[in-house]
Parts: structure tokens; C-alpha cells; sequence
């Protein structure tokens, strides 16, 4: 069975979702090519209407999380000698930079970027949700351990025989 294209094209904006700072993000470079558009062009236009990327839209990199980004994905290895720090997108920054791009493909493509973040939280929340269930069945495990443990402490003094204090034979000398 095949995939869609809207399928294929969320599929592509996953593979562009990065962690950082507890959010997922698009970096500037790969929401621009997802846009149609230059990296520079993006961020001039995110530049000129400032106002419109509060904190949770937007954030510019630190150079420790730019090092980390180049050292963990080949696709930001041009960035290594680049002197200017990226900008990360969350999915309303991503949203409203599409607004300001104000191009049909930057509007047609929004929604996939939009639908790609939704999606990734219901995997993640699923993830959660299957690590708190696996966290509850140790812990049942770790009960019923303890219990079994006593079952066969208790089958074990049952199963030994009586040690009786032994008689001596012959005679001894104090």
C-alpha cells in the first residue's frame, strides 16, 4: 500500500524536526528549503516583522547548541564555519513564517509543517504513555518478586529438616 502525498510530504518535514531546549523545532536552513525560499531570504523577513515571533515562535541557537547540532546531523555540516547562529522554529514560528513569506508554496506547505509537529507529539505522548505503563508493570513485577520470594523462604523452612541438638556418646571430660 502506498503513501499519499500529504503522507510523504509530513514524512519529509519529520525527518527536519530536531530537540532542542525542550521543543521541538525546525532549523532556519531547513524550514527555508521546505518553503521554497533562501535561508537568507527567511530570515530577513522574519527580521523585518520582529513583532511577530515572540518567545515560543522562535529562538536563535547558542554556539554550544550549533556545535552540537553540526556534530549530530550531517545536513548542518555547511553551518560548522558559519559565523551567523541559526534561529529554531517551533510549529507556530514555522506557521507564521509562512505569513510573512506570504508565498503559495510557504502557505501550501505550513499545513504539512503544522500536521508533521501534531504528529510527532501523538507519537511521543504515545511513547510516554507506553513508558509509564512498562514503569507500573516493574513495579507489580518488583511486588510479586518479594512475594514469591517469601513464598519459597516459608516452602523452604517447611521442606528442611529439624536440626535436633545432637547426643554425644562416650564420655567427655569438662
Amino acid at each position: 500500500m502506498g503513501h499519499s502525498a500529504g503522507e510523504m510530504q509530513i514524512e519529509r518535514i519529520d525527518s527536519v524536526i530536531v530537540f532542542l531546549r525542550g521543543r521541538r523545532v525546525i532549523i532556519d536552513a531547513d524550514l527555508a528549503r521546505l518553503y521554497g525560499v533562501s535561508t537568507k531570504r527567511l530570515n530577513e523577513q522574519v527580521k523585518r516583522n520582529r513583532c511577530r515571533f515572540p518567545e515560543g515562535f522562535m529562538f536563535t541557537l547558542t554556539a554550544d547548541e550549533k556545535a552540537e547540532l553540526v556534530a549530530e546531523c550531517d545536513r548542518f555540516r555547511n553551518l560548522k564555519h558559519s559565523t551567523v547562529l541559526p534561529c529554531a522554529f517551533t510549529e507556530f514560528g514555522a506557521v507564521m513564517a509562512a505569513s510573512v513569506l506570504n508565498s503559495t508554496e510557504a502557505i501550501h506547505t505550513s499545513v504539512f509543517v503544522v500536521r508533521a509537529f501534531v504528529k510527532m507529539c501523538e507519537l511521543l505522548s504515545a511513547s510516554a504513555d507506553i513508558h509509564r505503563k512498562l514503569a507500573e508493570l516493574e513495579r507489580r513485577l518488583d511486588d510479586h518478586d518479594d512475594v514469591l520470594h517469601g513464598i519459597i523462604e516459608a516452602i523452604g523452612a517447611i521442606t528442611r529438616p529439624e536440626s535436633r541438638p545432637t547426643r554425644r556418646i562416650g564420655f567427655g571430660t569438662d
